[in-house]
């Protein structure tokens, strides 16, 4: 059976840091473009990024407003083991508006960040920033 499973979410304080895993069974990730989604209470799912098989090249979610280091591209970092066939999700810097339920996916798209270009999904890890 071939199943994504998230872990590593939790309540922090604004400023905080969470890593967020996502495992693979029943396939291996190393064939895949792996990515991040989330969604927000009362909002529509987004990308936030997506890493390549090699782990070489990313993509993240333009961030079309505020200061750059406010972005998710300056405090999140993707990275993956496909040795331990686990991609992981570091994230710096939480804002309450990073609260979300957080999805790991893999495809055969990148450097597509939408949905539903993406085959297997994990059930969510629930990411809560507040003080």
């Amino acid at each position: 059976q071939l199943q994504l499973v998230e872990s590593g979410g939790g309540l922090v304080q604004p400023g905080g840091s969470l890593r967020l895993s996502c495992t693979a069974s029943g396939f291996t990730l190393d064939q895949y473009t792996m990515a991040w989604f989330r969604q927000a209470p009362g909002k529509e799912r987004e990308g936030v990024v997506c890493i390549s098989r090699s782990g070489d090249s990313t993509n993240y979610a333009h961030s079309i407003e505020g200061r750059y280091a406010d972005s998710m591209q300056a405090r999140f970092f993707i990275s993956r083991d496909n040795a331990k066939n686990t991609m992981y999700l570091q994230m710096n810097s939480l804002k309450p508006e990073d609260t979300a339920v957080y999805y790991c996916a893999a495809g055969e798209v990148f450097p597509a960040l939408v949905g539903d270009r993406y085959d297997y999904w994990g059930q969510g890890t629930q990411v809560t920033v507040s003080s």
